[in-house]
């Protein structure tokens, strides 16, 4: 038997197709040979998964005809896009559909993927990672366009070029951010954005490249200033293993994740910072790094983490040193870190709603 014939043949059994004589003499095949009982295994995923994307498909077409429908006797206005200034109130008027229509590809993409994976089982586990992280980006995507679509807009020119590249932490209420200073590397201007999505121009303090640390401050009318930070500024060292987390953007959300102190120092012994084993990226880089009372002991700079599979922090000691330099060359620059933890004692998941607000995506227009 062929392979077309026995194909033929397992479609005829999982459509019921078969006599009971040859569905028997058939089960039998399946038990002695099994690829023949994995193709019947594949086979059944693969009708189901087409069975569905009819019915999507179906779907799709139904929701057409309406909209036709509806068109023709008048309830509701063709279409016509005649410049940009209309495109906002159209989303407005049509965001329901377009969420539909979104949910629909999300759907498709997911079939995709899934067909993929039954028919390239070689292919490399990473790249079959890569293609799951599309496909829930892309789920991710339509769910917050329709959302956050006409909420916020850009502040950045058009036409700009922007790299999304870190993440930055406020150490003073009165709108003063700290990062890592490879993070600006050749920015003409800076923009900061909350995890709400709204945006606020930066201008750069100062930065210092030795210990990568980078002062900002926030100038945008936008902006409305906390009245105070939860979290605290350590200047102790800590211990070898101590918990620790951290949070930042390494994509278009905010992202935490938990690990522990792993060394006192740094790469090559670098005693400005620490070692952690912590998962991250560079868009991590500037987040705060803070351990179980809520105090920020470092800033995550995920510039090397693909150094021995671990990642560094600079220690939080360093941003006191570089603030009293710069108190020193301009005295009316008034920042105060806060020493004490007001989430202290309280359990992870509040410290981590508390500190969020004041964690922002670090947006760099090149120069």
């Amino acid at each position: 038997m062929d392979q077309l014939q026995l194909a033929e043949m397992v479609e005829k059994y999982l459509r019921g197709e078969l006599s009971e004589a040859e569905r028997g003499s058939f089960e039998i095949m399946r038990r002695n040979d099994p690829e023949l009982d994995q193709m019947v295994v594949e086979y059944h995923f693969f009708l189901e998964e087409m069975d569905r994307y009819g019915e999507i498909r179906r779907f799709k077409s139904n929701i057409y005809d309406t909209h036709e429908t509806l068109q023709e006797n008048g309830l509701i206005k063709e279409l016509r896009i005649k410049t940009k200034a209309k495109i906002i109130n159209m989303w407005s008027r049509y965001r329901r559909v377009v969420a539909v229509a979104a949910s629909i590809a999300g759907i498709t993409a997911l079939f995709i993927s899934g067909m993929m994976t039954i028919f390239s089982p070689n292919a490399p586990i990473r790249d079959i990672e890569e293609l799951r992280r599309k496909v829930t980006s892309l789920e991710k995507q339509s769910s917050n366009q329709r959302v956050e679509f006409n909420k916020f807009k850009t502040k950045i020119e058009p036409g700009a070029s922007v790299k999304f590249g870190g993440t930055s932490f406020m150490i003073d209420p009165k709108g003063f951010l700290v990062t890592s200073a490879h993070v600006l590397k050749d920015a003409k201007m800076v923009y900061v954005e909350n995890q709400d999505g709204e945006e606020f121009k930066a201008e750069i303090i100062h930065t210092d490249p030795l210990s990568d640390i980078a002062i900002l401050k926030i100038h945008d009318e936008d902006f409305k200033a906390p009245k105070q930070l939860p979290y605290g500024f350590s200047r102790n060292a800590t211990e070898l293993s101590e918990p620790v987390y951290t949070l930042g953007y390494p994509k278009d959300e905010i992202v935490y994740n938990e690990g522990y102190l792993s060394a006192k120092s740094g790469l090559d012994g670098d005693t400005l910072a620490y070692q952690l084993a912590i998962s991250a990226n560079p868009g991590n880089s500037g987040g705060p790094v803070l351990n179980k009372n809520g105090e920020v002991i470092g800033i995550l700079n995920a510039r090397q983490a693909s150094a021995n599979g671990v990642v560094f922090a600079t220690k939080s000691k360093n941003i006191y040193t570089l603030l009293n330099e710069l108190k020193e060359s301009d005295p009316d620059l008034n920042i105060k870190l806060k020493n004490n933890s007001s989430i202290k004692g309280t359990d992870r998941s509040h410290q981590v709603r508390k500190v969020q607000d004041h964690v922002y995506m670090v947006k760099v227009v090149l120069g």
